[in-house]
Formats: C-alpha cells, sequence, structure tokens
C-alpha cells in the first residue's frame, strides 16, 4: 500500500512540472564565452556568462557564470580545464523564488577535423554540484560539436559556417536527499545555427537549441558572441 501511494504521489509531482512548464513556448538564452592563452604559456583562461530565459526575456531560467583555468600539453591535442561556476536558477512563469549552486568541473576538450570542412570537438566534463537545499551531487557531461564552414574551407575572418551539437547529461546519483529521487538520464540537448566570423578572435552564433529531461521538453533560441583575447 505504501509503494502504491508513493507512486501515485511520484506520477502527481511530475504531472504538476509538466503543467508548470509550457513546452510550447520557446524560450531564449543569451551567451557569452571567452578565452585567453597566456603568453609564452601552455595556460590559458576560459569562461562564459549566460541569461537562460522561459520565455524570450523577462522570466528567468538560469543565470550562470563560470570560468576556469586551462592547460594545453605539448604533447597532445587537447585542451584540460579546471573550473568553477556559479548558478541562479528561477522558477518558471511567475514566481520569483531561485535556487542557487555551486559547481566545480573538470573538463577535457579533443578538437577533430574530418576532411577539409568538418571540425569536431568532443567535449568531456566531470561536475561536482553543491546545489541548494540538496545533498552533493555529481554530473557526467558528453558534447560533441560539429562546425561545417559555407564559403570556404576554414572557419577564418568572413566565413558563415554551420553550427550543431548534441550534449548528454547522466547524474552520478539518484539520491538528492530528504527522500528525494532523481533519474540516472538528466537531460539532452539538440542545437542547429549558423555562425559569422568577424575576425579571428570574434564569433556570433544565432541557432535553436531543445532540451530534453525526463519531465519536459522545450525548445530555446540561442544567441552567443565567442572572444578570444
Amino acid at each position: 500500500m505504501k509503494k502504491l501511494v508513493l507512486i501515485l504521489l511520484l506520477f502527481t509531482f511530475s504531472n504538476a512540472i509538466n503543467a508548470q512548464i509550457e513546452q510550447g513556448k520557446t524560450g531564449a538564452w543569451y551567451m557569452y564565452f571567452f578565452k585567453h592563452q597566456f603568453k609564452n604559456s601552455q595556460f590559458g583562461i576560459q569562461g562564459d556568462v549566460q541569461y537562460r530565459n522561459w520565455n524570450l526575456g523577462g522570466d528567468l531560467e538560469q543565470l550562470l557564470i563560470r570560468s576556469g583555468i586551462t592547460y594545453k600539453p605539448k604533447s597532445a591535442d587537447v585542451l584540460l580545464t579546471l573550473g568553477y561556476g556559479n548558478i541562479t536558477t528561477g522558477e518558471f512563469g511567475d514566481g520569483s523564488s531561485t535556487v542557487s549552486e555551486s559547481r566545480i568541473y573538470q573538463e577535457a576538450l579533443f578538437p577533430q577535423k574530418l576532411g577539409k570542412r568538418f571540425h569536431l570537438a568532443h567535449r568531456f566534463r566531470y561536475e561536482q554540484r553543491f546545489v541548494e537545499n540538496q545533498d552533493f551531487r555529481t554530473r557526467y557531461r558528453y558534447n560533441l560539436f560539429l562546425n561545417i564552414p559555407l564559403n570556404s574551407d576554414s572557419i577564418s575572418a568572413k566565413t558563415i559556417y554551420m553550427a550543431l551539437y548534441n550534449e548528454l547529461f547522466i547524474n552520478g546519483q539518484t539520491d538528492i536527499g530528504d527522500n528525494r529521487m532523481v533519474e540516472l538520464f538528466d537531460r539532452n540537448r539538440t542545437y542547429l545555427g549558423f555562425g559569422y566570423v568577424l575576425k579571428p578572435a570574434m564569433k556570433f552564433q544565432l541557432g535553436w537549441m531543445n532540451q530534453k529531461t525526463v519531465n519536459w521538453g522545450k525548445g530555446q533560441l540561442q544567441l552567443s558572441f565567442h572572444h578570444s583575447f
């Protein structure tokens, strides 16, 4: 009997989440990415600031501020990062309550080129998450990026390119405290967009991303500026 009651409660909670988030309403993410390689050094910095909305603007989904120290080994074509992120997550709709999160992460980015035009990158990221009112959590992420220049063979100045990616998120734990459970599968993001290289250190990108979790799926416009200095 207790198991039946628990199942009914979980089902009701899942339906409440789906009812709260209007899956047909497109959101928008506005993003700034930066990176810098220190002169005559294998070390650098990189990071991003993202203002994510449940709608086109004003209904906060997340404010994410993230930065890390990078290291590029001489003997391998890989970029390693150790970083920290601070995330404020808002609720869908008129409510103003938020949840804060501190996050430490490690990642490895492997660039790859197939033929003349297919620029791939594999990113593996491991996160340690300190979410407000939850137990300590971890998460594994894998992102496959593909950029295809359309009017040249390389992603250089004045190039228009197609950008695609797919990222899978897997939770490291299912118990997050106070008898609350999550699935091992956290979410998946699929993106298609187009970019323009203003100059080698500046790129703009506009695209559409579909994000699916266990409980909901939603489309998001993405506008991003990528800056190297």
